[in-house]
């Protein structure tokens, strides 16, 4: 998705979003911004486990069975 922004493009982005926010909101959006992600990385990355285990546990079952 963001293959295509080069630095110039994230200069601009960034500059955008100074005059739309001004200088003392951005630290604040940059702060839930990072919250967010992180909180999404570990909720995928539970879901990731819980379904590796479980895969895990099938392949465990199915060769005691033999």
């Amino acid at each position: 998705m963001f293959n295509n922004i080069g630095v110039s493009g994230l200069i601009i982005i960034l500059i955008i979003a100074l005059v739309i926010f001004g200088p003392s909101k951005l630290p604040q959006l940059g702060r839930a911004f990072g919250d967010t992600l992180r909180e999404f990385r570990s909720s995928t990355k539970g879901v990731v486990d819980e379904i590796t285990s479980d895969v895990k546990g099938e392949n465990e079952s199915a060769s005691e069975k033999k």
